[in-house]
């Protein structure tokens, strides 16, 4: 199967014509949006080399969790899209096709570690591209999800993702997470929130708690030494309401330097002055005593 971008064409080897990698270039020839030259080669060449995935494959198996065929179809869409809107939002620096496999789809799944696949409201908070929460949803398809974003241009491609990939029970929703806590619609609304590099756990405790219901969890990813940021955050997180379960550390091949998932329970209400104003809970964090 040959394919023209332009000049020179490109031929997609015979395994592949089949593949999600063609009918994705083809569906953006025929809407007159096709990849550029190189982006399209990047991933012949790593679909040649790997199969479909199949970094991501292999870290998921390594985590417990064996990803169908469906899913895979799913993530590799993901992918085509993240690549193709990224040329005019900012949404990611990170474009390889391995790369995106293993530091942003395979770096998503580790939350789902403390996921069950029932219908229980999940948040996704501070969401950018989707992470970790639409990952979290291809892998456990019953899980009622809402991705908060406050950038407009995010969430219009987070709209158009969950349209492509025809994902039901997925809200997105545009705001700051300083607002709509006070909302009593999002207050206290939902059993688990996610959380990924949004900010220190301090402030995190801060922005996230207030969207946990009682007896829900917050589930925080980092990287790195965090310990003396764990230390610094646990009396702010007990103001919050919150109580420290247990900080996971994950260790994956795959992935580029050592993880951790922060789980904080919720065990009581956050008092109503949390979160305060837009932009004070990173400029000024709680400070307690011990």
């Amino acid at each position: 199967m040959w394919i023209g971008l332009g000049r020179p064409f490109r031929r997609i080897p015979s395994p592949l014509v089949a593949s999600p990698v063609a009918r994705g270039y083809v569906a953006r020839r025929d809407e007159g949006r096709p990849f550029d030259g190189p982006a399209l080669d990047g991933i012949i060449q790593a679909v040649c080399r790997y199969g479909i995935m199949e970094r991501l494959v292999v870290g998921a198996k390594r985590l417990g969790f064996e990803l169908s065929q469906p899913q895979l179809e799913s993530f590799q869409l993901y992918y085509e899209e993240l690549v193709q809107w990224n040329e005019r939002v900012n949404l990611t620096a990170i474009k390889d096709y391995e790369e995106v496999q293993t530091r942003h789809f395979l770096d998503s799944l580790t939350v789902a570690l403390f996921l069950d696949d029932i219908p229980c409201p999940v948040l996704d908070l501070g969401t950018g591209a989707g992470f970790p929460g639409i990952p979290v949803r291809i892998l456990l398809p019953n899980i009622r999800l809402s991705l908060l974003e406050s950038t407009a241009k995010k969430a219009a491609f987070l709209n158009h993702l969950v349209d492509r990939l025809g994902l039901e029970g997925v809200e997105v929703v545009t705001g700051r997470a300083e607002e709509l806590a006070h909302d009593a619609s999002y207050r206290e609304a939902f059993a688990v929130v996610l959380s990924r590099g949004v900010a220190r756990l301090d402030t995190l405790a801060e922005l996230a708690l207030p969207f946990c219901l009682c007896g829900g969890r917050l589930v925080a990813q980092k990287k790195g030494d965090i310990d003396a940021e764990v230390d610094a955050a646990s009396p702010v997180i007990d103001i919050l309401g919150g109580r420290l379960r247990e900080v996971r550390r994950l260790s994956l091949e795959e992935l580029d330097e050592e993880r951790a998932l922060v789980v904080i329970d919720k065990c009581a209400s956050t008092p109503q002055v949390y979160p305060r104003r837009p932009g004070i809970p990173k400029k000024r964090p709680i400070r307690a005593r011990r």
